[in-house]
Parts: C-alpha cells; sequence; structure tokens
C-alpha cells in the first residue's frame, strides 16, 4: 500500500510534548495549582497525573511468555455429590483447575464442602481426570487430614502422584491470626510440615505444602504494602520452618507458593504481583538459596464485593482478572459476582470463568511476558511498594519474625490502623462504592444464589494412635494408612478435641468488606419496610425553578438512598405555603432544603422557619452554608450535607431519629453482614 497524498499528519500532532500537555491542563485548571492532579495511594505514595516511559527497566522473570495463567474455579458447595457436579461443570466450561475449599478453610466466608471420610472425597473427585487439572486445597487447620486423604484416594485408585499439579495451601500464621490462638509450639509446626513434605517425596507428589496467602490480611484491611509484607514474613518464617527438619538439598522454598488479592486497582494490583516477585527474589538471595520463580496465584478480591447492586461485582472483577493476568500470575481465581450474598449458582460461576476466557482467548493478554515494564506509572508504584514492603518486613524481623510480631500484636494493630482510615474514607466517600455509597439502586431486584448448607467437621473424641511428627513422613503416612482402612477425619485432627487447648493466644484480625456499613443501613431500612409496610421516608423541599435545584436534588436524592431512605417531594412549586403543604402531606418526619446557593441566600431562611413550623423534627440542607450558617441554624437547619462530609455518620444519626432498627423490644438483625 502505497502512501496516499489526501493523508498527512500534522507536524504538531506529532511533536506534542510533556510542556504542550501541562499547557492544556492549566488552561482546564484555569489558574489552580497542579498539584490538584496529584493523588496518594493508600500507601501514601503520589500518583502523579501523567508519567513518563521509563526505558532504563527490562520485563521480569515470571509466567513466561505465550503461557496463558490456569484459570482456577472455587469449589464450595456442601455437600461432595453437588460440588462434584460443580467441579465437572466448571472443568467443561473451561476452568483448568480448582480450588477445594472447605468449611475450615481462612478464607471459606461461611461456605465449604463437607468431606469426613475417603468414599467422600471419591464422590467429590468422580470422573475428574485429576492429573490434567490444578488442584489447591484450602482447609485450614485440617490441612494434614486432608492432604493424607487426598494421597491416599491416589494410592487407591492408582494414579500415579508425580502426574499431580497439587497445593496443599496451609498458612499456619494466617490462620494463627484470623483465630487470635495457636496450637502448637513452633518445633511442633516444623516437624509437621516437614513430616508432609518427605511423606509426599516418597510417594512421588510435588506438592507446595505451604502458602503464604495474602487474602488474609487483605481482607483484614491490609494496605498493599501491608499485604506483601505479611505475605513475604510468612514466607520467611516457613522457610526457617521447613530449615529445620529438611536437608539443605531439599530446596524447601520450591515448597512454597503465594496468594496475593486482586482488587478493582489497576495499576496496584499489578504493580503488586510485579513487586511479589521482585521481594521473594531478594529473600532467597539474601538466605544464599538458588533463584527459581515464585509460584503465584491471585483471586479477585472479597473484600471489595458487594451485596448492594451486585452486578457492578462484575466490573470490580473484571479488573482484577485483567490486573492479576497482567501482573503476571501462574494462576488466576474470580470469585463470583453473587459470592458476597450466599453460594453462587451456575450462571455466576459461568460469568467468571468466561471474563477470563475472553481476557486469554480474545485479548491475548498472556501473549506478551510482563507486559507493563517500561510503564512509568507501574514501574514507579512496583518500586514503591517494594521499598515499603521491604522496610515494613525488617520491622517485622526485628521483632524477632512474623509470629512474634503477631503475638505482641504489632502487625494487628497496623492494619486496622490502616482499615480505620480507609473506613473514614469510605464514609465521607473520599472512596466511593458505586452501587453502595454512590448510585445506589432501592428498587433493584435480588439475585439468584443457593442455599447454603455448610457444616464444618463435627469434632469428637475417638481417636487413632498416631505416631509423633519427627519430619521422617511417618506422621502422614498413618494417616494415609487410617484412611484406606475406614478412618473418618474426626479420628485424625487434634484440634479442637476435649483433651486439646490453645497453648498462646494472640489479638484476631477482623475481615470485612469495605461496604458493609453502609450495607447495614440498607438491611436495617428493609427490615423496617418489611415489618412495617412504610419504607422510610425524607422530604426533599427543593426551592427555585428546576435548573436551578435539579443537580443538587439528584444528589441529594443519592446520598439519602446510601442509607436505605427514600424521597419525597423534589418537584418545582409555586410559593413557600405550596412547598410546606406538600411537606405535611408526604407524611415524613425530616426534610432537606435543596437548591441553588442563590437560592439559598434569598429563601432558605425563611423556608427553614416555615417547616419547622410545620413539624419538621430534624431539617437538613444540601450543600456548605457558607457566611450563611449562622442565619440557617437560628432558623431551623440542623445538620448540612455535602460532598465530603460524613456521610455514613449522618445517615445512622438519621436511622437513629427515625427509629429503624428498633420493633417493639426488638432489634433487627442486620443483613448483609460478612
Amino acid at each position: 500500500m502505497t502512501d496516499s497524498p489526501l493523508i498527512t499528519i500534522p507536524d504538531s500532532f506529532l511533536s506534542s510534548g510533556e510542556e504542550d500537555w501541562f499547557k492544556a491542563v492549566d488552561a482546564a485548571l484555569k489558574g489552580a495549582d497542579r498539584s490538584r492532579l496529584t493523588g496518594a495511594s493508600e500507601d501514601g505514595f503520589p500518583i502523579a497525573p501523567i508519567y513518563k516511559r521509563r526505558a532504563d527497566t527490562a520485563p521480569q522473570t515470571g509466567r513466561s511468555a505465550g503461557t496463558p495463567w490456569t484459570v482456577i474455579q472455587r469449589v464450595d458447595l456442601p455437600d461432595p455429590k453437588d460440588a462434584n457436579a460443580q467441579i465437572l461443570e466448571d472443568l467443561n466450561g473451561g476452568a483448568g483447575g480448582m480450588e477445594l475449599v472447605f468449611a475450615s478453610s481462612t478464607v471459606s466466608d461461611g461456605n465449604g464442602i463437607r468431606v469426613n471420610t475417603l468414599s467422600d472425597l471419591e464422590q467429590l473427585l468422580d470422573g475428574v481426570l485429576l492429573d490434567l487439572v490444578t488442584i489447591r486445597i484450602g482447609a485450614g487447620h485440617e490441612w494434614a487430614p486432608m492432604l493424607a486423604m487426598f494421597a491416599a484416594h491416589l494410592k487407591k485408585t492408582g494414579i500415579d502422584p508425580k502426574t499431580i499439579s497439587l497445593n496443599a495451601g496451609w498458612d499456619p500464621l494466617g490462620w494463627n491470626a484470623q483465630r487470635g490462638e495457636y496450637w502448637f509450639s513452633r518445633e511442633m509446626v516444623s516437624a509437621r510440615i516437614c513430616d508432609a513434605v518427605v511423606a509426599l517425596d516418597e510417594i512421588g507428589c510435588a506438592t507446595r505444602v505451604l502458602e503464604p496467602d495474602g487474602r488474609t490480611w487483605h481482607n483484614a484491611g491490609a494496605s498493599q504494602a501491608e499485604e506483601l509484607a505479611c505475605v513475604m514474613a510468612a514466607g520467611i518464617e516457613y522457610l526457617r520452618l521447613l530449615d529445620k527438619g529438611l536437608p539443605a538439598q531439599a530446596a524447601p522454598h520450591n515448597r512454597i507458593g503465594f496468594t496475593l488479592a486482586a482488587d478493582a486497582d489497576q495499576i496496584g494490583t499489578i504493580a503488586k504481583a510485579r513487586a511479589a516477585r521482585r521481594l521473594w527474589a531478594a529473600i532467597l538471595e539474601q538466605s544464599g538459596l538458588e533463584q527459581s520463580p515464585m509460584r503465584l496465584h491471585m483471586q479477585s478480591s472479597y473484600r471489595m464485593l458487594t451485596t448492594q447492586d451486585p452486578w457492578v461485582n462484575l466490573l470490580r472483577n473484571t479488573v482484577a482478572a485483567f490486573s492479576a493476568g497482567v501482573g503476571g500470575a501462574d494462576t488466576v481465581a474470580i470469585l463470583p459476582f453473587t459470592g458476597s450474598i450466599g453460594l453462587p449458582d451456575g450462571f455466576a460461576r459461568r460469568l467468571s470463568r468466561n471474563t477470563q476466557s475472553i481476557l486469554i482467548e480474545e485479548s491475548n493478554l498472556h501473549m506478551v511476558a510482563d507486559p507493563s515494564a517500561g510503564s512509568g506509572a507501574i514501574e514507579a508504584r512496583t518500586e514503591e511498594l517494594v521499598a515499603a514492603a521491604w522496610s515494613m518486613l525488617q520491622e517485622i524481623e526485628k521483632e524477632g519474625g512474623l509470629f512474634k510480631a503477631l503475638v505482641a500484636g504489632k502487625v494487628q494493630n497496623r492494619i486496622a490502623d490502616t482499615a480505620a482510615a480507609r473506613g473514614e474514607k469510605i464514609a465521607r466517600r473520599v472512596r466511593p462504592i458505586t452501587g453502595v455509597s454512590e448510585f445506589p439502586d432501592l428498587a433493584e431486584k435480588p439475585v439468584h444464589v443457593l442455599p447454603n448448607k455448610a457444616q464444618d467437621v463435627e469434632l469428637s473424641d475417638a481417636r487413632r494412635e498416631l505416631p509423633l511428627p519427627a519430619s521422617d513422613g511417618r506422621f502422614l503416612k498413618a494417616k494415609i494408612a487410617a484412611y484406606l482402612d475406614g478412618a473418618d477425619i474426626c479420628e485424625l485432627i487434634t484440634i479442637g478435641n476435649a483433651n486439646s487447648a490453645p497453648v498462646g493466644t494472640m489479638e484476631k484480625l477482623h475481615p470485612v468488606r469495605d461496604a458493609v456499613p453502609f450495607e447495614d443501613l440498607r438491611a436495617q431500612a428493609n427490615a423496617h419496610k418489611a415489618e412495617s409496610g412504610q419504607a422510610p421516608i425524607l422530604f426533599l423541599a427543593c426551592l427555585g425553578s428546576l435548573s436551578e435545584f435539579t443537580a443538587r436534588a439528584t444528589w441529594t436524592k443519592n446520598a439519602f438512598a446510601a442509607g436505605g431512605l427514600e424521597t419525597q417531594g423534589g418537584e418545582p412549586v409555586e410559593n413557600l405555603e405550596a412547598l410546606v403543604a406538600a411537606f405535611s402531606e408526604s407524611g415524613a418526619k425530616m426534610a432537606c432544603l435543596v437548591s441553588s446557593d442563590r437560592v439559598y441566600a434569598e429563601q432558605a431562611v425563611d423556608a427553614a422557619k416555615a417547616l419547622k413550623d410545620a413539624g419538621a423534627s430534624h431539617l437538613y440542607l444540601a450543600g456548605k452554608p457558607g457566611d450563611l450558617k449562622d442565619a440557617l441554624q437560628e432558623a431551623g437547619i440542623d445538620t448540612f450535607l455535602y460532598a465530603g462530609g460524613n456521610l455514613l455518620m449522618l445517615l445512622r444519626e438519621a436511622h437513629t431519629r427515625l427509629g429503624l432498627g428498633l420493633m417493639g423490644d426488638n432489634v433487627i438483625a442486620l443483613e448483609g453482614r460478612s
């Protein structure tokens, strides 16, 4: 194809540079300082509006170019037969692996498969070609009994263990922090882990037994740097535990995998995955261990999911999946969009699989190794995360390692402070949550989920005689033999029986989804409506013409809807008398004046007095009062509602004034709490 003389590119288009961009920015800012365009990450890093290309960086070693990540589907239906049907549907629908989540898992979220015997596991895995898929086990403190049961299944069915891709997913320190207790000494933990590694090696099952899990810290409110620091600190602790019972040639770092949370912060999630590989490489170097690529699993954030307007979760999950894939994760799991409401049905699960399938098969995100290399924004965030996480890691090491730092409460307190700061931003909608605190839909229809019948294992005092763990494999092999002999898992669990007790306690982590405070208010309002037959309402008293109050009225209506409060009024009226009459007819106890600042200066004082005289128990005004504050308060305005104010506190106070949540002598139970 020859160049057409009719197609020309202006020189000004090709020669525009950073200064030209800033000139355009200055014109748009109309004299305001450029600093308004610079934000900050949760870890305090500056986020500039524009970055230069980084020609000094090279792609990181991670997942190879042209190798797609493995699509992992979470399986957590309680009944093994139902879970088996789910597994087969997921695998036939495009999943390349599964995470078997049992009720004892630290990330079960109230769900989980119930498997007590080898026959239960056989039913769960019936028809599954185990040598063709990736299997992740999420069993929490039941990791060893479940791992032994899986090994017994391989032996009974004659499947070659060497063909199996298995990850045991045990994160003892994360479990300790989430439960606020620990049941074994460090020496006993080391012996149990090394025993499992030796036993699995003998049968030829190459398993990553340990898995520092960022989801535990993320769900409790940790920032990205804090999540990385805790995961790396756990990795160091596990290297030490393995070093106590394995020979050096056993390559202890190859027995450890990693999991991180992927959320809707696209640049942050990509950078976090890249930073994790750099940090682990540095740790291996400092430990004198041979370099080998980190095995990285990423799961979409449970913390970011909402129960209100859950369809927005599809958008959040898409960003998370994209970011995890671009960041170089080896395996990725996307939680179904209804996962925060209940057990997802087949439709929700199909959407979570297809999100990844489209990114791989149609967008070909896997074709380039480390595609974000050289991006100024992502390289900057990666370097900042590495530096911040390494600094916190050093602080943890000064405490004597992660276990001692947890016992001292240092890590939990820091994460709690971060979560509280985020909560304040969410309350003020500095961090808006679409569909919950921003643009809520009070008329949304419920989505379908499956009934939850999850049950953890019922522990009993019946026990099999087992050898003590001694890093020689006898302990796990005895469990394998016990299952083949017909043992129930209850006979092989140590934690929780009548003859055992925690040897120590620590401050607990408190996981919570970001949207829960607003969702609680919505649930309270819904409960009130269901019991009384009347939705809680507030009257919008709009002053002036439609063009003068529409924008602010829409904003105000959405603000009150975030707390489940419906609004009446909002139409233009001829005069103040008509406005008062409309308020009286609405039956509302509270009202909010809404208009432009110009109209407020002329009419707000008189309108406030009239509405108070008409019986308004509490009167709001939408907007900042400025110089009119004293006059407006004297006229009867009780609360000012404006962008940046603490909307969550305002709505809670409104609920209290309306008596929501209290029906007779009973407190309505809140829905949607995780």
